[in-house]
């Protein structure tokens, strides 16, 4: 428990400041983002506090779709958003194209890492990640459909706010899904579930027995899911 707990703070912090990256990298972030820069540009409010904001009216659109929040979940709606005030306060703006470039890179990798971080923990999906999956469950399109329907539409909104859209957000969408998958069998943490035992032809629980780690199965994001 000790470790997942661990791993699920380390994983949101990492995203907060994964989020900040993208915005000094200043050449484009995932579509929630651009979507929070622009609500942001347009309130006067900080970055995290619109992803906080955003995150609680998410959460609202899960009543329908019949779900509820894990421990995990409403951690991510309040972390993400405090340390990506906090990433934005001690990361400098990036000016140059080289500088904008590496940090554009590391922000790419290291939500990838934070993703499989909390994902792995297995305290429940981002606010974001949850309406997919819901969305997905309740219609019965696939993830991938509800997925790209509920980034477009963010991300023109995000768009038409002022938020900026760029570069940064093709790789994104390019590369954070593999890297998650690839990531994910190092950070997921195996369910302590009872194993099955044969006992003269009955099958008894032989408790404290680990199944095998789920392999990784798409991205957060979220991511950030992102903040998923």
């Amino acid at each position: 428990m000790i470790r997942r707990l661990l791993q699920l703070f380390i994983g949101l912090a990492m995203y907060g400041f994964s989020l900040a990256l993208f915005i000094r990298s200043a050449l484009g972030t995932a579509p929630w983002d651009v979507l929070h820069q622009g609500l942001a540009a347009r309130t006067g409010l900080s970055l995290g506090a619109v992803v906080i904001i955003v995150s609680f009216a998410v959460l609202l659109l899960w009543i329908p779709l019949k779900q509820w929040p894990g421990f995990g979940t409403l951690c991510n709606a309040i972390l993400v958003g405090v340390f990506a005030d906090l990433g934005l306060a001690l990361v400098p703006q990036f000016s140059h194209l080289g500088g904008q470039t590496a940090v554009l890179a590391g922000a790419v990798l290291l939500n990838a890492v934070a993703s499989a971080c909390y994902i792995g923990a297995r305290f429940g999906p981002g606010a974001r990640d949850g309406l997919m999956t819901g969305l997905a469950r309740r219609t019965g399109w696939s993830v991938r459909v509800s997925r790209t329907l509920i980034e477009v539409v963010v991300l023109a909104a995000g768009w038409l706010l002022g938020g900026a859209a760029g570069v940064g957000t093709a790789v994104y969408a390019l590369a954070i899904g593999p890297l998650v998958q690839l990531m994910m069998p190092f950070f997921t943490v195996p369910e302590k579930t009872p194993a099955s035992v044969t006992l003269a032809g009955h099958t008894a629980a032989s408790p404290g027995a680990l199944p095998p780690a789920e392999p990784g199965s798409g991205t957060p994001a979220t991511a950030h899911q992102a903040h998923g």
